[in-house]
């Protein structure tokens, strides 16, 4: 079994990191593999609602850039994770783009990601967090997607990079989200 992760945060270990690899470390004690893709700061372009998608049917979206690699780790992975910094309580530019344009794609060619297990993991500075939760959650869900809960929302508190680390509720919400998303993927592929 695999996790592919994506990194939402221009920072590259920055709290949005931190976040994923505290639940990556419960996955990895299951012996989940893991591989985490820098999604921020990437060349990733906005959907263009142009539906080439829908008339190709090829899992791929015409636009020449990072998402169609993307799409593949996501096909080829059995659970998903989309971290997001928050700004203006909402998920970074590059998550948009990739919820918006592997969304597009997944649907087009009978939801590429169905029953595959999903998480959002947020880091938020102090405000609009369950905003970026939930943001994440809806792309799952309407892919028909499995979201494990933990503790509490997914979400863990700091501004500077690790930061995030003194967080103890937060910390532990990754661990119940890592131990969850584990059992889960077990169950499903046992």
């Amino acid at each position: 079994m695999k996790v592919v992760a994506f990194n939402g945060s221009p920072r590259k270990e920055g709290n949005t990191y931190h976040a994923i690899r505290t639940v990556f470390e419960e996955l990895k004690k299951e012996g989940i593999k893991t591989e985490l893709i820098q999604l921020g700061g990437s060349e990733i372009k906005p959907c263009k609602a142009c539906f080439k998608c829908f008339e190709k049917k090829d899992k791929k979206c015409i636009q020449n850039d990072v998402l169609n690699a993307f799409v593949e780790k996501m096909i080829e992975a059995d659970g998903i994770i989309i971290g997001s910094p928050t700004y203006f309580a909402n998920v970074s530019s590059e998550v948009k783009s990739l919820i918006d344009r592997a969304g597009l794609v997944s649907r087009a060619n009978d939801f590429l990601f169905k029953r595959k297990v999903g998480a959002a993991v947020v880091a938020v500075r102090r405000a609009g967090g369950t905003d970026v939760y939930s943001a994440i959650n809806y792309f799952f869900g309407i892919g028909h997607m499995i979201i494990p809960g933990s503790s509490y929302w997914n979400l863990g508190i700091g501004r500077t990079p690790g930061e995030i680390l003194n967080d103890e509720e937060g910390i532990k919400t990754f661990r119940d989200l890592g131990q969850n998303m584990a059992w889960l993927l077990k169950k499903i592929h046992g």
